[in-house]
Parts: structure tokens; sequence; C-alpha cells
């Protein structure tokens, strides 16, 4: 789950609670359309009037949704309660219920822990949690290891998580395995959160070598041919989608880093994308392709309003588009082009890395332009080179040009 930070802010001459977060299409639907909150162009930030009420609604807006750091607004609430607002220099309005209020912000954690843990493990949960933050680990890492971990903590019940022994841990993925029918990639998961909760919250010596790992299937990418291509990207007239779409196979873009890319990470005099923090914050630059620069260029002339930071913006100024809409337009495109693979945004990703291949490109060039940490990922390509699977001829071709079957 994602951390949503509460913060005491003035804004129009009252009291209210800044909330910040990342970027996130679905936090902000949660927090104006359930918790009621409204955006400040000035401070950047969603806020809500600092009471009671409206804090409430919103604390269950986020229920399971989010997890609620408020040590910034304890802490001056704290202060408030011992200082009158001559001394805190700031105007206050007065809050009703202020007493009760301050109270139950100052008594919860830093975190709201989900309820679906139990009281012996909620601080379990908060370590972890905590841990994760401090070693600066993305997002989407924090959020997969924390569901991971809260389903273990959720089954477990009562018992303390700590107290769990190498032959326990055995047993409760094995229950995984046979019992809840996990895929691979979800065991993998699993197994890491717990890794790094007995390894890198308790310390404790390292044992999970002695835990065997589910072997992970070879799944070759899935790939549209040129005709497919064509189609897809004709099936959309809407401009902003289609430099969406033209960005991502262009430069073999994940849809994160497509939506993250911002107007300063285009070099025009260079001819390259800059792709800032991707996948294992790795930096690193692509090509910029002529075709694609007039596309972007031409975009940019008619797209209202003008993007601020990002390349491509959603409704509020300098938000990045959401990756969830680009796999939206993507799939519509599919669909109006009448496309039937099962495949998603990532495949324009694995589109390009094959079309490099058969082009002749060398694959340590490719993995580069890819931002593969190792050479084998690239591998998986050649097993869907076209080029090579077309010269290989058929045994039953060879059959039937000796005339040794009949149809």
């Amino acid at each position: 789950m994602e951390t949503v930070t509460l913060k005491p802010l003035f804004h129009k001459n009252k009291e209210c609670i800044a909330i910040h977060s990342i970027q996130s299409a679905t936090l902000n639907y949660y927090f104006q359309k359930k918790g009621n909150a409204k955006w400040s162009k000035t401070n950047k930030c969603w806020y809500i009037p600092c009471n009671e009420k409206d804090y409430m609604q919103l604390a269950n807006a986020l229920k399971g949704k989010a997890i609620i750091n408020g040590d910034e607004l304890k802490k001056y609430l704290e202060k408030k309660k011992n200082s009158t607002s001559e001394n805190l220099r700031v105007p206050v309005t007065v809050i009703q219920h202020q007493k009760t209020f301050s109270q139950k912000i100052i008594s919860q954690n830093i975190q709201q822990v989900p309820s679906v843990i139990s009281n012996e493990n909620k601080e379990a949960f908060q370590q972890f949690h905590q841990q994760l933050v401090l070693k600066s680990y993305s997002a989407s890492t924090i959020r997969t290891y924390s569901n991971e971990y809260m389903q273990f903590l959720q089954l477990i019940k009562d018992k303390p998580a700590k107290g769990f022994t190498v032959q326990r841990i055995k047993d409760y993925l094995q229950y995984c395995h046979t019992t809840l029918k996990l895929s691979e990639n979800t065991l993998h998961s699993r197994i890491n959160a717990l890794k790094f909760y007995y390894e890198q919250v308790l310390k404790r010596e390292k044992f999970f070598w002695e835990i065997p790992r589910p072997k992970k299937p070879l799944l070759l990418p899935k790939v549209l041919g040129e005709d497919e291509l064509r189609k897809l990207f004709n099936a959309i007239t809407f401009k902003k989608h289609k430099a969406i779409l033209f960005t991502a196979y262009s430069a073999g873009l994940r849809v994160s880093e497509v939506v993250n890319l911002q107007l300063k990470h285009i070099d025009r005099s260079r001819m390259q994308l800059f792709i800032e923090k991707s996948k294992g914050k790795k930096d690193r630059y692509v090509g910029l392709s002529v075709i694609l620069l007039d596309i972007l260029e031409s975009y940019y002339k008619e797209v209202k309003p003008k993007p601020v930071k990002y390349l491509f913006e959603g409704e509020n100024p300098g938000v990045a588009y959401h990756s969830r809409s680009a796999q939206k337009v993507f799939q519509m495109a599919k669909h109006k082009a009448g496309i039937n693979k099962e495949i998603g945004f990532h495949s324009l990703r694995h589109s390009f890395a094959t079309h490099l291949l058969e082009k002749g490109i060398d694959i340590k060039y490719i993995k580069d332009l890819l931002g593969h940490f190792d050479i084998r990922t690239t591998e998986r390509y050649l097993h869907v080179k076209k080029e090579k699977l077309i010269n290989i001829v058929s045994p039953l071709d060879d059959l039937w040009q000796k005339e040794e079957i009949d149809w």
C-alpha cells in the first residue's frame, strides 16, 4: 500500500491538513470523491479542514487503500495543545471538539495498520514497512512486499511472527503452494517479503538459502507484428493517446517510463530521451527517433492545457498521466484494431526489442536500450526472433516434398 503523509497547513487564512503522496489517479479519486479534499495550486497538494469530522472522513476513505503517516500533524497538535495561537504565530480558527480530535491523532501510531492483522503483529507490520521506507525501496516494491507480508500475518492470526522457525516458514510456504495454489511469481514475492522481515528487520542469520524456491516458468514475450502495429496505431485518432503509444514502441519503454517522462528529459541536440530512476533506480539514455520528435512536437502544439512538467499529464497540471490510463489507451486501441492476442501495454516494449533483433542489431546494445541488468533477460527475445524461426524447415515439409504422405 502507498503511504499518505498528513501535515499542518495554513491556507487562505484557515487551519488545514495537507495531504502528500505519490501522484496516483486512484489516490486522487479517494482524496477528492471520498475524502472531500480540495487541490491547492499554491501548495501543490490536496487538503482538508483541520477538524475531527473531515479527518475521520478522509481516514475512512483511505482505510485499506493507503497507510497514513500522521507524525508531523501529531507533533503540531501536541505543540498547539501546550501553546497559545499567539505563541505559534499563525492564524488559527476555532475548531470544534479540538481536544478530542487532538487526542485521537496524538494517540495514533505513525501508520494505520490494516485491521486484518492481530494486535500481536501490528508492531511487526509497522517495523516491516518502516524498514522498507528507510532502505528507499521503490513504491511498487513497498506495495508488493507489504501486501505479501500482510497475507502472512493475516493467516497466522495472533501467533507472533517473530517466533516462527525455519521449519514453520517451510510449512507455511508449502501451504501456499499446495492449498492456496499460488503462482510461482507470487510465491517468489512472498518468499522475498518474508526474507526481508526475518533477515533485514529482525537481523536474523541468513537462513532462507535452506528454503527451496519454486522454478519459474520460461514465459516468452508476446510480440506484435508490423501489420498488427500498423492497425493498432491507426485505430486511435486522439493525438495524445497516439503519442503515448508511439513513444513506448519507438524507444522500448515501460508504461511507467512513458508516463514519467518530463519535458526536460527530451534532448533535441543529441536526439536522446533521458529515462530517470527507472526499474532498479537506474538512469539510462535511449535514442529519440526523428519521427517521434516530429510527433511529440505536433502533439505539444495542439494539446490543451499545455504540459507543465511531464510530457503527458492528467487533469491536474504538473501531475503525470497515470499508468493505468495509458494501459486503458492500449486496450482500447487493441480492441478497435481487432487484435485478439492476450497482450498488454508491455508488448510494445517486447515488439521493439524483437524487431531490433530481426534488423540485425547486436543483443548487447538492445540490453542497454531496455535497461536490463542481466543479458539473460534480453536473451528471451532470441526465442521469438522471426528471422531464425523462418529458416528452420519443419520435418513435415520434408515428408511432404518427398511425397511420402497423402492429404
